[in-house]
């Protein structure tokens, strides 16, 4: 297929979109709306979730990473599902307050703080610009591998940006009021829906009974494909289900069509079950197209075989269906967020400024709707322009995984939101400090790394800024094991909802925060509003203000209805809190919240807010304080039980990991003789074997089963003494009664040992053959590692309540480094063979003195092995099971 047939192709789609929109429009204009406002077009418009990421890169992500392309598509079924009423909430206040964008949303809530507003614009921008740049990459090699015109990548794609930034003005900024519904961008948008489906669902087909076979050789295929032996990574599914789920929310293009273009709940009733239909009739074929791409065409890049694979088969027709799939998911995304977008810079940036600079304020003379729609238009070109820029400043391999970058972006706005609208105590600062942080540490784990080492050096990426390698930008305060995605959305996330909440909590809102607070909250239950009287306002500049952003009629109809609704028809009306209220929410629509709030108030030289509104503004304040103090409380409570649990868990921790070396250093330990015995046991059982081998072999079986003894009963007391079972036999004594059984049982162990024997006979009340015992394992210890001709001494005294003994040689002692081990099962310091045993006795000896209520230590600084044996003189002091 040539380029010019593709770019004719292309042309064509371009006029029957913008024929779509302009029919809509005049539709709408008619006032015949119908099914402009149909559930099935409002689910339709919600399709602009599906961009060319996961048009094309769902296969691409399922070849190299299996199934976990599902979570994609999973987060938004699950919020369209369980998260329902949310979706509802969110709508329902939209249409209340006349919200035109996210930014709008939390500005609004907070006070109507521009601010604030003029922060999540900021979050917005830096997050949609990455994934505008992603689809004008997809859509440059998707044009590039159907017409074969590899080579001008940058062309394409710059031709793209000036052809969607020319639709995105034309039909997304006709009116100034973003909440008089787009209708011919969200028609043109179904229809987009309907072809990236149709389009995607054809290759399918096409794949599984042209290529593969049918269903069932399907299945076999990926069987057998290397897609199916891809692991599940249960931590990255659940932080990509997490930012999924977050950016379905929170991304700027969604929540326009979701919240700013719906035509009311029964659409969302809808959406609710048939968008989630719709996104898994868009993943179901992903996997058979991944498997029959890879067997047939491995070296094409995998994010091109819903193009590459009709064209390998000479199936043109169906390619250039693919592509124009393809081009509608890239076009319908990238023009819904250039519209929303562009609302959020006009009303949350640009009318700022133009307030604060302007000196007779919102009254001065001159088109204020001209103003703004020169914004907006100008922000859809710088906005094109930033992601054209990031396109090319980024290598290629960074664009696969832009998509997830920007959804971890979009993310960073949820804690403020979701907390508006369920929690009363929010306050604008909480919001502002949880967006602040969060962007910081988002740009910082995530986008600033996307660009390699054209941002960040190498050394920053290994070491750490100045060295400090817990701010690494992958290792986080050390968490260098985790997934990059997980790492980043885990502490973007955790500290931008902490610094919310603890802000929040410090700080207190203002009476219209809480007024709004309230509204926000209760909007599921919100009473009817109702007019009063309140103080006098110069009503004639309201209207004057009113007309230079809506235009004279509208503006002129509206103060004409609220005059009637006030009874005095004829003439302007009162300026009561309740029709500035109304009014805010007019001009809200067009201006954004916060800035009709500003102007209002510019104007009206009163706060939009009756007495009785105060009233219960410190009525709730109170409340607010109050359960402020209860709040603290219990925070701290559930902290001391978070960290004793925490601590708990650390314990049960090492305790699995002691067991499962135990077992490990058990199953060892008993092969060992096992094996010597088995081996020489078939030895003898060769008849022609001489006698003196046999009596040699003999000899080797007979002593590894005393080993295998002498094990089994160390591990029988080991298990013994830490089940807390044994039995003792208490019973007067003394130190040199207990050294002299020591002695004699070592007698036949010591061999050439030279034993001295130090300090008073000191009287004992415990069990005088347990305490033999550790003495004895001592002993041998110091005749196994002293070596021959060494000198041990014995050595008892008295210190404070307890008796003392000390068993100290003249060896080599042990290093510092292996100190901390001796007394661990199975710890040997040296060979084992050489050393003999299994490295139980220590472990033995330390359980014995916890038994008997004493300690065993190692003193360094002896000049060989020294340990120390202490117990109480008391006999009410001894620990006897019973």
């Amino acid at each position: 297929m040539t380029a010019s047939a593709v770019a004719a192709a292309t042309a064509g789609f371009a006029i029957l979109l913008f024929s779509i929109a302009a029919l809509a429009d005049a539709a709408a204009r008619r006032g015949k709306l119908g099914w402009l406002r149909s559930p099935l077009v409002y689910t339709l418009s919600l399709s602009v979730y599906c961009t060319a990421w996961t048009f094309y890169g769902a296969v691409g992500y399922a070849t190299r990473s299996g199934l976990e392309f599902l979570t994609i598509y999973l987060g938004p079924t699950l919020v369209m599902i369980g998260w329902w009423w949310i979706l509802r909430k969110l709508v329902i206040i939209g249409r209340a307050q006349r919200i035109t964008s996210i930014a709008d949303l939390v500005s609004s809530r907070y006070g109507k703080s521009t601010p604030l507003g003029f922060l999540v614009t900021l979050v917005a921008v830096l997050g949609t610009a990455p994934y505008v740049a992603l689809q004008l990459q997809s859509i440059s090699a998707s044009f590039a591998a159907v017409g074969g015109t590899e080579g001008s990548l940058w062309s394409i794609g710059l031709w793209v940006a000036l052809g969607l930034a020319l639709f995105s003005i034309l039909f997304g900024t006709r009116t100034l009021d973003t909440n008089a519904r787009q209708h011919g961008v969200v028609a043109a948008i179904a229809f987009e829906a309907v072809l990236k489906l149709v389009a995607l669902v054809a290759v399918g087909v096409f794949v599984v009974w042209g290529l593969a076979g049918g269903p069932a050789e399907t299945l076999a295929r990926i069987d057998a494909s290397p897609i199916s032996d891809i692991p599940i990574a249960p931590g990255r599914w659940t932080g990509i289900l997490i930012l999924s789920a977050a950016a379905f929310l929170c991304l700027p293009r969604m929540f326009h069509v979701m919240v700013v273009e719906s035509p009311g709940t029964g659409a969302l009733r809808t959406a609710s079950w048939a968008f989630p239909l719709y996104l898994l009739l868009m993943s179901l074929f992903v996997v058979p197209i991944a498997v029959v791409g890879l067997e047939r065409l491995p070296q094409t890049n995998p994010d091109l075989f819903v193009l590459a694979l009709p064209l390998s088969e000479g199936q043109g027709g169906l390619a250039l269906l693919a592509f124009l799939g393809g081009l509608s998911s890239a076009t319908s995304m990238v023009i819904v967020a250039s519209i929303a977008l562009a609302t959020m810079v006009s009303n949350n940036v640009v009318a700022p400024i133009w307030l604060a600079s302007s000196r007779q304020g919102a009254t001065l003379s001159g088109d204020v709707r001209r103003i703004l729609l020169r914004a907006r238009r100008a922000a859809i070109l710088g906005l094109m322009a930033l992601a054209f820029a990031y396109w090319t400043l980024t290598d290629q391999a960074a664009l696969a995984s832009i998509g997830l970058i920007s959804f971890a972006g979009a993310a960073q706005i949820l804690p403020a939101m979701l907390g508006g609208i369920v929690w009363r105590g929010a306050t604008r600062w909480g919001a502002a400090a949880g967006l602040v942080i969060g962007l910081i540490v988002w740009g910082w784990t995530l986008l600033l790394p996307s660009f390699g080492h054209a941002v960040i050096g190498p050394a920053v990426l290994a070491d750490g800024p100045l060295g400090l390698s817990w701010l690494r930008p992958t290792a986080l305060f050390g968490t260098g094991a985790l997934d990059p995605l997980v790492h980043a959305t885990l502490w973007s996330l955790a500290l931008n909802t902490a610094a919310f909440c603890a802000v929040s909590l410090l700080t207190f809102p203002t009476p219209l925060e809480r007024f709004q607070g309230a509204q926000f909250v209760g909007a599921l239950g919100a009473a009817p509003e109702t007019a009063e009287g309140g103080p006098g306002a110069e009503t004639e500049k309201l209207l004057m203000m009113t007309q230079r952003i809506l235009g004279a009629d509208e503006a002129q109809a509206l103060f004409a209805r609220e005059a009637a609704r006030q009874g005095v028809a004829g003439w302007l009306p009162d300026a009561t809190p309740g029709f500035l209220r109304r009014l805010e929410r007019e001009l809200g629509a067009s201006v954004g919240a916060s800035m009709a709030h500003a102007m209002t108030l510019q104007v009206s030289g009163a706060a939009a807010l009756s007495t009785a509104d105060l009233m219960a503004a410190a009525g709730e304040t109170r409340d607010v304080m109050e359960q402020s103090v209860q709040l603290r409380a219990k925070s701290e409570e559930l902290e001391r039980t978070a960290r004793q649990l925490r601590d708990a868990n650390d314990a049960l921790t090492r305790l699995s990991h002691q067991k499962d070396a135990f077992l490990g250093q058990v199953s060892h330990e008993l092969r060992t003789p096992m094996t010597s015995i088995r081996a020489f046991a078939d030895i003898l059982a060769d008849p022609t074997l001489p006698e003196a081998d046999r009596l040699r072999m003999s000899r080797v079986i007979a002593e590894e089963g005393d080993r295998l003894t002498r094990l089994l009963d160390d591990l029988l007391d080991l298990s013994v003494m830490e089940s807390g079972t044994v039995r003792l036999d208490p019973a007067a004594t003394s130190t040199d009664a207990v050294i002299d059984r020591a002695l004699r049982a070592t007698s036949a162990m010591s061999g050439d040992l030279s034993i001295e024997r130090e300090g008073p006979d000191l009287p004992l009340v415990t069990d005088e053959g347990r305490l033999a015992q550790v003495i004895i394992n001592l002993v041998a210890n110091a005749a196994k590692y002293a070596g021959s001709g060494a000198e041990v001494v014995i050595r008892t005294r008295e210190i404070g309540d307890a008796v003392a003994i000390d068993v100290v040689d003249d060896g080599p002692g042990i290093s510092s480094g292996g100190r901390a081990m001796i007394f661990e099962k199975f710890a040997r310091l040296s060979d084992a063979k050489a050393a003999g045993g299994a490295g139980l006795g220590l472990a033995i000896c330390r359980e014995i003195m916890t038994v008997l209520g004493g300690t065993i230590e190692y003193l360094p600084g002896q000049g060989g092995a020294a340990f120390r044996i202490a117990l109480p003189c008391r006999a009410g002091e001894l620990r006897a099971a019973e």
